[in-house]
């Protein structure tokens, strides 16, 4: 870290957002500054992120920002600048996304199928045939809405089939989140950026309803004129510090989550030849994992308790034995060969949440403070795209631009979609469209 202790931008958080907004703001020539409290870059929720780059999404601005996203791990080294670090680039999986499609008037697909239409995003129609055809291993009966495993009805027979599938061959997943994110930490040290773990912020310093910069908990004060939250499950804390709770009409809490990996069906080798499907039929998302696994997530059905977190310092990290059985057994109920294994394996995070699963990326009620909030579990695969618009947005507004008057239209920089920021504004109306639940 500089000994001058002043910069352009201090970011708070060191996730992949937070590394890629350092990176685009570096770039816009500004002197940033990363401040992590964990060890290293990405080593907080997005290191247990499944990394989906999908664009199933149930708002225009989210596909459009999804389709865009993508562009921007297809062309990972270029949009670096080059091969910036020592350990390596990551690999884009695209295995692509088998969308399940039901009928009775409350499927997904409904919804995503004409923004697809009207973004001219590569997509499949396929019918029952197709889909077991290209996914033997599925079974393709209704068995939703979903349901607890100590419900009985969860192992009602069905009488149902599904309609088929939604599939888009561009989707799929980044092999490494957590080097994804030291990728975005060299390639943002290479044009100037700053980063330092092991560090927490105590205070956000202001005068005069402006923020001045931080202090941290070695009592050290960092001077900037611009301050990002950033901070994962941590930014509800983050915006208390800074006096702002309440000012929003959107909030943000952390969400424990939990995601599960058992070993494919024999014979089927799923982790190296299958794709990621989004079962909203039985409430579950699943994709390859390495060594022959698969990856099982939960899409937060109703039936599932949720358990909001106070403090994302002191959580259970344990994964739990009911949610291991449910997520795995309505796996079981979907590949019927799956084997259920008696060791848990898995791993538990927190999700920074907003209140329509939609994120917050906006100015606030402070001046020079932003934040790029409520990303957990579904903007991973939005990263590039998330912070070259907020840096359009922080340049826009500390130029004089009113952007909750006037809101910055983002245009893509590989699609040339136009992605209005007004749609993840702080004061947004909870979007009805919205389909409230994660693919992580």
């Amino acid at each position: 870290m500089t000994n001058e202790n002043s910069y352009d931008a201090i970011i708070i958080g060191a996730g992949v957002i937070g590394a890629a907004i350092g990176y685009e703001l570096s770039k816009a020539g500004r002197r940033t500054l990363n401040i992590d409290k964990l060890p290293a870059a990405g080593y907080g929720s997005t290191s247990n992120s499944c990394a989906i780059i999908r664009f199933s999404y149930s708002t225009y601005d989210g596909v459009a920002m999804a389709w865009e996203g993508q562009h921007y791990w297809v062309n990972w080294r270029d949009y670096l600048g080059g091969d910036v670090d020592e350990r390596g680039l990551i690999d884009f999986v695209q295995c692509g996304t088998a969308l399940l499609k039901k009928s009775g008037g409350h499927s997904h697909h409904e919804k995503v199928v004409p923004l697809l239409t009207e973004l001219d995003i590569p997509f499949e129609d396929w019918d029952l045939d197709t889909l077991l055809d290209r996914l033997p291993a599925l079974n393709g009966s209704v068995f939703g809405p979903p349901k607890r495993p100590d419900d009985d009805e969860f192992w009602a027979e069905p009488t149902e089939q599904l309609l088929g599938a939604v599939w888009t061959p561009d989707a799929g997943y980044i092999s490494d989140p957590q080097l994804s994110t030291h990728n975005l930490q060299r390639a943002c040290e290479s044009v100037g950026g700053e980063f330092v773990f092991n560090t927490e912020v105590t205070a956000i310093n202001q005068t005069d309803n402006r923020v001045t910069g931080v202090t941290l908990s070695t009592g050290e004060t960092i001077s900037a004129p611009v301050v990002v939250n950033v901070a994962g499950p941590h930014s509800f804390v983050v915006n208390r510090m800074a006096g702002l709770e309440g000012t929003m009409n959107i909030s943000t809490k952390a969400l424990r989550h939990e995601v599960h990996h058992v070993a494919s069906p024999e014979g089927v080798n799923y982790g190296s030849t299958g794709c990621h499907v989004q079962d909203g039929d039985t409430g579950i998302y699943f994709r390859p994992e390495s060594g022959d696994n698969i990856l099982i997530g939960s899409e937060d059905p109703d039936c599932d308790p949720q358990e909001w977190i106070e403090d994302p310092d002191n959580y259970d990290t344990e994964v739990s034995h009911a949610q291991w059985e449910a997520q795995v057994l309505r796996l079981a109920r979907r590949m019927p060969d799956l084997g259920v294994p008696n060791v848990k394996r898995g791993v538990v995070d927190l999700y920074d949440v907003a209140d329509d699963w939609i994120p917050i990326y906006d100015k606030t009620d402070l001046g020079g403070f932003y934040v790029a909030i409520g990303t957990s579990g579904n903007q991973y695969k939005n990263a590039g795209v998330a912070a070259a618009a907020m840096a359009e947005l922080i340049d826009a507004v500390e130029s004089g631009h009113d952007h909750d008057a006037e809101p910055v239209v983002h245009v893509g920089r590989y699609t040339g979609l136009e992605i209005d920021m007004s749609s993840f504004s702080r004061n947004r109306a909870i979007n009805p469209n919205s389909s409230f639940s994660v693919n992580g």
